[in-house]
């Protein structure tokens, strides 16, 4: 039996996650907005409430919380402000290749110490000619002795600037393609880390967004992922756990921009009359409330395949793309309702639409998802 009705232990998470969002973001959100510094204050709330180890394992000190209990902690977050919960939400994409593919001995190193105090990691895969592309990448680890040295540069990386743990994706058999990718832990602070710039984004500003440079750092053997050759899997299987989470903050983005709409159109009249009652606009509010209806329905189903141990890819694929797609409209339709008032930042529905848009980039363009999409269509059928 199919049943949409959440236990009371995910009721109150859900209420716990929007409780943190209108005290501690809605207030401050459009001041990190402006990109000028670290909300180190927020989070390290975000810390103490549990947001930053929810995905750690409950052996390791961590929350162990469930893909859809993180979901839906996640469209709370996103709902109150998507660049705040970026840097949260990239926590756990970093340290997810340690939790499903590190050993016993790295995972009580590296996990447990993100328990104890607030300290952040960031997942380096991205590269400026590897993107898309992530079989593209062309950072090198060598082997060196008993361990490896890696040599590149890595972009757009969420958290770089402020990271102590990174989990960075390099090259060591250039001529085996994707099957010469290799995952490896890296400290920040292990010599020949440098940072790069931190970038000045239209959106999430209040994330931190950094290039980082590896010059000649040695990696020891205990410090590999997984075996050689296993770095390509090691990523995708990675995206396709983070990406109903993505969708879930397209569902928060979504949903924050109806609420900002309706309200605003409610209240707003216009020949004698609340515009609201105008079917042009009715219809705008009914096709958004739709859209993240659906997107939170697509996001919830592929979370559940995660927990109950259901190949993804496909879903997670449709949720990721169906959710951020409805942001972006979703944050479109309610620029216009509000007119002139939308585009103006004394209202928050502007923002919305500035961080709607690197939803549907990142973790994997839309283009990407319905790449995924077609490929599991092609080789699997529908599956219905």
């Amino acid at each position: 039996m199919i049943g949409f009705e959440l236990s009371e232990e995910q009721a109150a998470l859900k209420e716990m996650a929007r409780e943190f969002t209108k005290k501690e973001m809605i207030p401050v959100a459009s001041k990190y907005d402006e990109g000028k510094e670290f909300p180190w204050d927020v989070m390290q709330k975000a810390f103490d409430a549990g947001f930053l180890t929810s995905s750690i394992p409950a052996e390791y000190g961590g929350g162990g919380l469930s893909s859809l209990d993180t979901v839906i902690v996640s469209e709370e977050l996103a709902a109150g402000c998507a660049g705040l919960f970026t840097s949260m939400m990239a926590n756990s994409l970093a340290l997810y290749p340690i939790i499903s593919f590190g050993t016993e001995e790295q995972k009580k190193k590296y996990l447990t110490p993100f328990t104890k105090e607030m300290r952040f990691a960031a997942f380096c895969l991205t590269e400026r000619e590897a993107g898309s592309d992530a079989g593209g990448v062309t950072t090198e680890a060598v082997r060196d002795g008993g361990g490896y040295v890696l040599t590149g540069s890595k972009c757009f990386i969420t958290n770089g600037g402020v990271a102590k743990l990174l989990v960075v994706f390099a090259n060591t058999a250039k001529d085996r393609g994707t099957r010469g990718m290799t995952a490896f832990i890296v400290p920040t602070d292990a010599p020949g880390v440098t940072l790069g710039k931190k970038e000045d984004k239209m959106g999430h500003r209040a994330s931190d967004t950094t290039e980082l440079f590896f010059d000649g750092v040695r990696i020891p053997e205990e410090d590999r992922l997984g075996k050689e050759g296993m770095g390509f899997v090691i990523a995708m299987k990675t995206l396709d756990k983070a990406r109903p989470s993505v969708g879930a903050a397209g569902v928060g983005v979504a949903r924050a921009a109806l609420e900002n709409a309706l309200k605003y159109a409610k209240e707003r009249v216009q020949f004698g009359k609340p515009i609201s009652s105008f079917q042009n606009t009715g219809f705008k509010l009914a096709d958004m409330a739709t859209n993240v209806t659906a997107a939170r329905l697509l996001v919830w189903q592929s979370a559940w395949m995660l927990d109950n141990n259901i190949k993804p890819s496909r879903e997670a694929a449709m949720a990721k793309a169906f959710a951020t797609d409805a942001a972006m409209s979703g944050t479109v339709e309610a620029v216009e309702i509000l007119g002139g008032y939308g585009y103006m930042r004394d209202y928050p529905v502007e923002k919305l639409m500035r961080d709607a848009k690197l939803l549907q980039i990142y973790e994997g363009t839309n283009e990407v998802q319905r790449l995924v999409i077609s490929r599991e269509l092609v080789k699997n059928g529908t599956g219905y």
